[in-house]
């Protein structure tokens, strides 16, 4: 997987021009960062090489960019945000090229220990293809060594992700992870290379097809996998059970039972749920209020929907974590945005919360419900990338790790 990656540790910065990758993709309301995760998980590399006398030039996407670079995904509030946080001005590149004449002359006039920050990446379009190899090269002029600390965007080969670093390397430059990445690849990196055993791994979340690949990878690595969530009704409709209305994916009954019989084979325990909170209709809005029965899986009515697992499985569930030393959760058990049906991500969470193990929270859904719940500070580490924590489980190697020098 490529984990003995050089870092921000490794190059020495001082009155070098440093382009550095952040993961800036912030929720906005109104003009107003409401979430500034990200930013502060950003802060420890720039000060890093701010304090070592770097010329530090920050780049970032923000939003789908659907209808064309547009001031509401402008990273203009990010900027403001990052002054007010590092004590100093930064430099904002407001110009929808992102590496035209404005950012050259912003970067040609720095000092040691100043900051830039460029317009959205994504306002040049689509990063990945044939106009990425231009882009490439024009951010790579602008700077002499490069640094990707954006996780949640690693798993893509974008132009300032991956394709940036071969210029930087052409011109004799650095390419090196920031301290949010480094720590990304030794957690998840390590927990599935090299766990400390016994190793429990958690899988939840709506659909089977999104986590085809994982399962089967974390099969071979883990000692026990717990699947819960929207996904476990294949699981158990595969097993022949009444699942009534719940969620199912029946292109993938075959897939669920050959995973049964990997596990079987390898020796591995498969956890299913044995109960479900299950209700009539789905609530609208997803918080409104909802009446709830728990049925074991053997006895789930045709006319019902289960929506989270029950309480014997949350027993069971929070038994399995008891005696891991390594955890990894990736996916909610249940509808966790209502209240009602968040009790089995509660326990499992608390159960988290609660173990000497090392916990892992592989991004997306699970990272939101952790931090809902508050039991943030009481895991190891939380993942900053969604997609990016899924395809470093499933084994892939992610372009913006593997583009990084090697030690």
């Amino acid at each position: 997987m490529g984990l003995n990656k050089k870092s921000v540790d490794d190059i020495n910065a001082k009155g070098r021009r440093v382009l550095v990758r952040c993961d800036f993709n912030v929720p906005l309301k109104d003009g107003v960062i409401t979430d500034e995760t990200r930013i502060v998980a950003a802060l420890p590399t720039i000060k890093k090489l701010l304090n070592d006398g770097g010329k530090v030039i920050l780049c970032s996407h923000l939003g789908k960019v659907k209808e064309g670079p547009n001031e509401k995904e402008s990273l203009a509030p990010v900027a403001k945000r990052l002054s007010e946080k590092l004590g100093q001005e930064v430099v904002f590149v407001a110009d929808y090229n992102v590496t035209g004449e404005a950012a050259t002359a912003a970067v040609a006039a720095m000092k040691e220990g100043d900051v830039v920050l460029l317009q959205n990446t994504r306002f040049r379009g689509k990063e990945e293809t044939k106009n990425g190899e231009e882009f490439s090269k024009e951010l790579a002029d602008l700077a002499d060594d490069y640094v990707c600390d954006a996780f949640g965007s690693s798993h893509r080969a974008h132009a300032s992700v991956a394709g940036v670093t071969k210029f930087i390397t052409e011109k004799g430059g650095s390419n090196v992870v920031g301290y949010l990445m480094q720590k990304e690849i030794d957690f998840l990196g390590n927990a599935v290379e090299n766990p400390v055993r016994p190793f429990v791994a958690i899988l939840g979340g709506a659909k089977v097809a999104d986590k085809l690949n994982v399962i089967s990878n974390l099969l071979e690595k883990c000692d026990t996998l717990i699947i819960g969530g929207g996904m476990a009704y294949t699981f158990l409709k595969a097993q022949g059970y009444e699942i009534g209305n719940s969620l199912v994916d029946n292109e993938k009954l075959d897939y669920c039972k050959e995973m049964m019989a990997k596990a079987e084979k390898l020796g591995k325990k498969l956890l299913l749920p044995v109960d479900s909170a299950t209700i009539t209709a789905f609530p609208n809005p997803i918080d409104a209020p909802v009446d709830v029965e728990v049925y074991d899986a053997a006895n789930m009515p045709a006319d019902r929907e289960g929506c989270d697992i029950g309480p014997k499985s949350a027993a069971m569930f929070a038994e399995a974590v008891k005696t891991a030393k390594t955890v990894v959760w990736n996916g909610p058990m249940g509808v966790f945005e209502n209240p009602t049906l968040a009790a089995g991500t509660i326990a499992v969470a608390k159960a988290l919360s609660e173990t000497e193990a090392t916990t892992i929270i592989g991004g997306g859904d699970s990272a939101a419900a952790v931090n809902q719940l508050g039991f943030a500070d009481k895991m190891s580490h939380i993942s900053t990338g969604g997609g990016a924590s899924l395809e470093f489980l499933e084994g892939k190697v992610l372009p913006g790790v593997d583009a990084a020098d090697n030690r």
